[in-house]
Parts: structure tokens; sequence; C-alpha cells
């Protein structure tokens, strides 16, 4: 598992990621996307996960859709057109960033 330090400065890009390949999610469901996606080194709290999303919300990046589920409420998350337009400058970014991580450390970058 990856410390919560690194986690903290990918965390928009991952959400934003995973909601442009899989459509509308709710909480849950991102958070086992992610586990799966990473074979389990990736685990999102709702202590991350939530305020996460809630920004990125607040920033007009993704919508939410209430729906209710017998007595249950489920909150479900799109990205919008705002955020897929974002979303792949974030992950070049990201991957830029690997690169020059790999330069300073001087780790071959595979």
């Amino acid at each position: 598992m990856h410390s919560p330090e690194l986690l903290k400065g990918t965390l928009q890009t991952i959400l934003l990621k995973v909601l442009k390949d899989n459509g509308k999610m709710y909480g849950y469901e991102i958070t086992q996307r992610v586990k799966e996606l990473s074979d389990g080194r990736i685990l999102l709290t709702e202590g991350a996960l939530y305020p996460a999303l809630h920004k990125l919300e607040a920033e007009g990046l993704l919508q939410t859709e209430t729906v209710h589920m017998g007595k249950r409420v489920r909150k479900y998350y799109t990205i919008t057109p705002a955020g897929t337009n974002l979303v792949g400058d974030r992950v070049s970014e990201f991957m830029d960033f690997i690169k020059t991580m790999s330069a300073v450390l001087q780790v071959k970058y595979i």
C-alpha cells in the first residue's frame, strides 16, 4: 500500500480518470474500482474520498445524482464536460512528474 502523502497529491486525478473511464459511479464503487486497478495497493478511505469528490463537484468537474433504492439513498458521481476536458491534462502532467522524479531520484523509468 502506498503512503497517504503520495496519494494526497494524486487523488483528484485518479478520481477524474476513473469516472471518465467508467461513467456514473457511487463512492463505494469508486473505491473498489481503484483497489482493483491498483492490485490492492491503493485503498481509498471515506475520509479521503468524499472530501475530494465534494471539492471536484464544487469546482464544476463532477456532478451528482441522488437515487433512492428502497430505504437507501445512493449518490452517483459523473464527470462533467469541464472535468473531461481537464482529465487529459492532469494525467499528462502527472506522467511528466513521474519522469521528473525518476530523473531526480536517478531511477530508470519503466
